[in-house]
């Protein structure tokens, strides 16, 4: 992958990047309560007493929050620490009811990781990521329910979050958009997670700065609650622009924190970069140290399922994907368990191995089928053509029941009503004819009618073979067998 620079008046500039990651964990019920943390309910429907504040509510921690949060860091490769703290870090803010946020600081409950980036032609990179630790969420202000008043959710109050630090370890929107898909994947494999950006679920504080290749590293912006994939690309390119005229202008870049604007693309001050002093950091006293041993690390390291690397490698190695076609199919959870099912129900039906039947599986999946819920705005987990009934349909095309431009239509039939591939062929009438008699007859009219085309072949155009099958399978609709057709029609030809 080539090296991402921005041209500036003076010289190419190098963009350094780091991500913080707030993930929602995934549990019934919030970190030091138990209120509910279901999305979408009525604003100031699911806060307890502890979320609100009120005077003499103590939290208590959610320990499923806890094991989570193990699960991510072990997913990373990352270190635990069977010693973490939990801190106030002060602030005022109408959304804060506490007027403090409970987080870690000095002692996290995760450490140092790796992300491995899934670039373009098979490229990768390692990324580092500093730390994990855990923190409740604040409410929500809504600007937009009243001309003169700011009202207060606090729904999300207390609600448990994963901060995954990264090292400021890319250097193009490229990258930082491959680290947020990947990690995405992995929280979503393992069910930490579930990723949804749009529900605010996983957003991202984006850190970028720029420099002279080689010299130290520049003074950063922090750009806050970045709730997509392509917004966070959008927003580098943007502030690393905006730095770079600023400095090759004589300026200076101050540390702040800034928001991106989509629509106008740009990003704008929000406040200055406050330093940890400034949120005067200390041991929640509410909350004693989190302590576990490595019988609840293990545990927790056995409930992980395979991770989206290693099945891409068994993808590849077991059943001879291309890298391609492997990293498609892993990308999401979903697909990579329908693929799987599909692989084992065309092996059976055909009594074949898994391994003859992978790369075509994988070919109509990744072709027909996504293609179809593409165009049909669908994701996998809403297909109206199950993995049974698809491999239904390439159980048909393997025994010639069927040929593989009939499939392409019993799919179309398949994916708008939901029918069986089986059920459609016995209805329109589209089994495959394979009668050596039959297609001999067609084959005789065929060339009967056609003494100029067969005079042209017979004196060296052999492209004309493709005229005359085409004739027969216009002939048969379709259905006459190729292979048959091939084997017949070449020695009449050749006289």
């Amino acid at each position: 992958m080539s090296s991402y620079r921005i041209q500036g008046a003076t010289a190419d500039w190098e963009v350094v990047i780091g991500l913080e990651v707030h993930a929602q964990v995934i549990s019934n019920a919030k970190l030091f309560s138990g209120a509910a943390t279901e999305f979408g309910a009525e604003p100031n429907a699911q806060v307890s007493l502890v979320d609100a504040a009120m005077p003499g509510m103590l939290p208590t921690i959610n320990g499923e929050c806890v094991r989570q949060a193990v699960r991510t860091g072990l997913a990373l490769g990352a270190q635990i620490n069977k010693f973490s703290v939990f801190d106030r870090k002060n602030y005022f803010y109408a959304d804060l009811p506490q007027g403090y946020q409970i987080s870690q600081f000095k002692h996290p409950v995760v450490g140092e990781g790796t992300i491995v980036l899934d670039l373009d032609e098979g490229a990768s990179k390692e990324v580092g990521v500093e730390r994990i630790h855990l923190e409740q969420d604040a409410g929500k202000s809504m600007h937009d329910q009243h001309p003169q008043f700011t009202y207060v959710d606090l729904n999300r109050s207390g609600v448990a979050l994963m901060e995954i630090v990264s090292m400021p370890d890319m250097r193009s929107p490229e990258e930082a958009g491959a680290y947020l898909t990947k990690l995405r994947t992995i929280l979503r494999y393992i069910g930490t997670c579930d990723g949804n950006m749009e529900q605010g679920s996983m957003r991202a504080d984006v850190n970028v700065s720029v420099r002279k290749v080689g010299d130290p590293l520049g003074t950063r912006c922090e750009i806050k609650n970045v709730n997509s994939i392509r917004f966070v690309r959008q927003a580098i390119e943007v502030e690393a622009r905006r730095q770079v005229d600023i400095i090759e202008a004589g300026g200076t870049i101050d540390q702040e924190t800034r928001l991106f604007d989509p629509n106008k693309g740009e990003t704008r001050s929000m406040r200055s970069k406050e330093e940890a002093h400034d949120y005067r950091y200390f041991p929640d006293p509410d909350l004693l140290p989190l302590e576990f041993d490595d019988a609840f690390i293990e545990a927790a390291r056995d409930s992980l399922p395979e991770l989206p690397d290693e099945k891409k490698s068994r993808f590849m190695q077991a059943l001879g994907l291309n890298d391609y076609s492997a990293g498609v199919l892993v990308a999401e959870k979903e697909a990579s368990e329908f693929f799987e099912t599909l692989v084992a129900e065309v092996a059976k039906a055909t009594k074949k191995d898994a391994a003859d039947v992978a790369v075509k599986a994988s070919n109509w999946l990744t072709g027909d089928l996504f293609g179809a819920l593409n165009k049909a705005g669908k994701t996998i987990a809403e297909t109206p053509v199950s993995a049974a009934q698809g491999a239904e349909l390439l159980a048909l095309i393997e025994d010639n029941t069927i040929s593989g431009r009939i499939a392409k239509d019993v799919f179309e039939i398949m994916f708008e009503t939901g029918k069986d591939a089986g059920a459609i062929v016995e209805e329109k009438g589209l089994k495959q004819v394979s009668d050596t008699g039959e297609i001999e007859k067609i084959i005789d009219d065929i060339i009967a009618a056609n003494p100029n085309q067969l005079e042209q072949y017979r004196a060296g155009k052999d492209k004309l073979l493709g005229f005359f099958v085409g004739q027969v399978m216009k002939a048969t609709q379709g259905k006459a067998n190729p292979g048959v057709v091939n084997k017949l029609l070449k020695p009449k030809l050749d006289g």
